[in-house]
């Protein structure tokens, strides 16, 4: 069964009615990790956005299944409790609240919301320098609040850090490469692939291809005018690198 199945999916934004999905089809199995990438205005991060629940935009046609559940009719803590996880493109600074309250906080009520027992203090400090280690982190970004005052790239690399706290079941990488300079992309993508796993499903939506050259995909979409318009391989990154998204932006008009 396909952990994301996603049919006809057709958004507007609320405020004025613009549709941006146009009947979005895109199947994930479990394990794989796909690509979307296409140009600016294309509905890259409205696709990311429409599958976390988030305010402001309303589904007009399609559907939605996550794990064989209708993620359309689940609320966006109930999706996240799901084992839907979002990487945000910008990051949100949280002043006063650490890193590790933080990620406690949410490991527990995803605990609870499954019907687990919540970790203790000792057992998640345990756990805490485990996920660092593994992802070549220092454990004095616990200690800092939530990105605040965190470079562009110890953003990205927080993102990941709590997406391997929060062990998703599927996980969308909304333009995790913005910024970055070449160490920290490695350093994000060593991260990312650190969390692969035959039961944990990705999507990265990228602008360019160099991020796929160290996240390589199993399969790689062009997005254009809120529809997915080609499907292929790596090569199908490497070729728009070449030529860029002029033909589908044509295609699409």
């Amino acid at each position: 069964m396909p952990l994301i199945e996603i049919k006809n999916l057709h958004a507007r934004i609320e405020d004025d009615g613009k549709e941006i999905l146009k009947g979005i089809d895109l199947t994930i199995e479990p394990g794989e990790v796909h690509a979307i990438m296409g140009p600016n205005g294309s509905g890259k991060s409205t696709l990311s956005y429409v599958l976390s629940g988030r305010d402001g935009y309303e589904i007009t046609e399609g559907s939605v299944m996550f794990d064989g559940v209708d993620l359309l009719e689940m609320e966006p803590d109930e999706r996240s409790r799901a084992g839907l996880f979002l990487a945000f493109q910008y990051p949100v600074e949280i002043p006063g609240v650490t890193n590790s309250t933080f990620l406690r906080e949410a490991v527990n009520a995803r605990r609870k919301g499954q019907g687990e027992k919540e970790v203790d203090a000792l057992q998640f400090v345990k756990m805490m320098r485990e996920k660092t280690k593994k992802l070549g982190m220092s454990d004095e970004m616990l200690k800092r609040a939530v990105n605040f005052g965190f470079s562009g790239g110890e953003k990205k690399r927080n993102e990941i850090l709590q997406m391997a706290v929060l062990e998703p079941k599927f996980a969308i990488l909304d333009e995790t490469d913005s910024g970055l300079d070449i160490d920290a992309l490695k350093i994000v993508s060593d991260g990312v692939n650190s969390l692969r796993d035959p039961s944990r499903s990705m999507l990265v939506i990228t602008h360019y291809q160099r991020l796929l050259n160290y996240i390589v995909p199993d399969k790689v979409h062009v997005m254009a005018d809120g529809k997915i318009q080609r499907t292929g391989g790596k090569e199908l990154a490497e070729e728009l690198e070449a030529s860029g998204y002029a033909d589908y932006q044509e295609d699409a008009a």
